[in-house]
């Protein structure tokens, strides 16, 4: 299984599918042919079907530049290919000199099936839950943070440090601004105002859930503006674990090492998802990115209250068996309806997961590893228009009107 770091990518959005792996796929492209004199690549599957919504052309003709670049939109993926593959040619003076195919598998993720370009490596020779947790219990390792240090070394603490900065930086930009989210769809920035919704009579549960939504709208809304957030697995579910770790240090006065920890437990549920399912939407549907990212808060949260390692196994099961089904289907192939509110509703479910775990884990009969398989067979299952093409659900409908 692939170091955590995998799973937090800084850069911006806002889909990090259709924006920040096929920039990653072009730049592997242009530094093997830098003679080439002009481009073409053709996208297939969810790329073609929403990736002018997403910027996937605009990206790729950026990366590219200034060699001219023809991009062109191919329809459905070649058969037995990831729903988001892309090919890559390159010519000299009209004369093919180059070819990628590309498949951006979520979270940032490129692989490149049939070439010698390498995979980055694995750091844990765990690939489930129940290998972390049978290893953690034989070897007196209390919790997944202290697992996660074993196996990626103490230098993971610096990346953690970074990914927090950049997730609260996010947070205080996205609440420092107003305004309309580009795209057309006319989408309102609604983290501020929620913010400054309060009473002097606001009940703490109203607090809470105002708060807490508050912060993920404002990422999830710097992301659809472009801006700079970390994949948590993904560009589009980014609000979720910055939102509940934010919201957890204000009310906890937790400190920073506190929630480093919670970030490398999170992480770690993030790299078995991925590993043993998916964390794309366009090949598993939102329940790969929103559920993953639940998952992920819950577990973080569970590992900051200082839980024990089946109550935080079990507040991660939760978190996604009740994201099972989630359809991805953004309107106008933009990360905004229904995703930004998505973010606050998935960080509110993290928290109640985790309590759900602190009480009734002797009572469980699902494994994390069993809803994760059972996410994966959902999504495989799942009518392709609403896995990201935005030809079912809300998109549909929407179109409609």
């Amino acid at each position: 299984m692939q170091s955590i770091r995998q799973i937090y990518k800084i850069g911006k959005g806002p889909s990090s599918s259709h924006t920040m792996g096929p920039e990653r796929a072009a730049g592997v492209f242009r530094s093997s042919t830098p003679e080439a004199d002009r481009y073409r690549v053709i996208l297939y599957g969810s790329l073609s079907k929403t990736g002018v919504g997403h910027g996937t052309d605009r990206v790729l003709v950026q990366e590219l530049s200034p060699v001219p670049t023809e991009i062109v939109f191919g329809g459905d993926s070649p058969e037995g290919c990831h729903p988001n593959t892309m090919d890559f040619f390159a010519e000299k003076d009209g004369t093919q000199i180059g070819f990628l195919r590309a498949e951006s598998i979520g979270g940032g993720d490129i692989r490149f099936p049939g070439s010698t370009i390498a995979d980055d490596p694995d750091v844990y020779p765990e690939n489930s839950f129940s290998e972390v947790s049978r290893f953690c219990k034989w070897n007196y390792i209390p919790t997944l943070s202290r697992f996660v240090e074993l196996r990626e070394g103490p230098e993971i603490w610096d990346y953690l440090a970074q990914v927090w900065k950049v997730m609260k930086q996010a947070i205080q930009d996205g609440l420092s601004v107003t305004g309309t989210l580009p795209g057309g769809l006319n989408v309102q920035r609604r983290a501020q105002f929620l913010l400054s919704q309060h009473s002097p009579t606001e009940a703490e549960p109203v607090r809470e859930c105002r708060h807490i939504s508050a912060y993920a709208f404002a990422v999830a809304e710097q992301n659809a503006d472009n801006g700079t957030i970390v994949t948590a697995p993904t560009c589009g579910a980014c609000g979720v674990v910055p939102a509940v770790l934010k919201y957890f240090q204000d009310t906890r006065n937790a400190s920073d090492e506190q929630i480093l920890r919670g970030l490398a437990a999170a992480g770690l549920i993030g790299s078995i998802t991925k590993k043993n399912a998916s964390i794309s939407g366009a090949e598993c549907g939102c329940q790969a990115e929103i559920g993953t990212a639940c998952s992920m808060a819950a577990a973080a949260l569970a590992e900051m209250y200082g839980l024990e390692l089946d109550q935080v196994e079990y507040a991660a099961e939760i978190a996604m068996e009740h994201h099972l089904g989630l359809t991805c289907d953004p309107i106008c192939g933009l990360v905004q309806i229904p995703c930004i509110e998505r973010n606050a509703v998935a960080a509110m479910r993290a928290m109640n997961a985790c309590n759900l775990s602190y009480f009734l884990y002797t009572t469980r009969n699902i494994s994390y590893d069993m809803v994760v398989k059972a996410m994966r067979d959902t999504g495989i299952n799942l009518r392709e228009q609403y896995r990201e093409t935005s030809e079912g659900g809300l998109a549909r409908i929407y179109e409609t009107i």
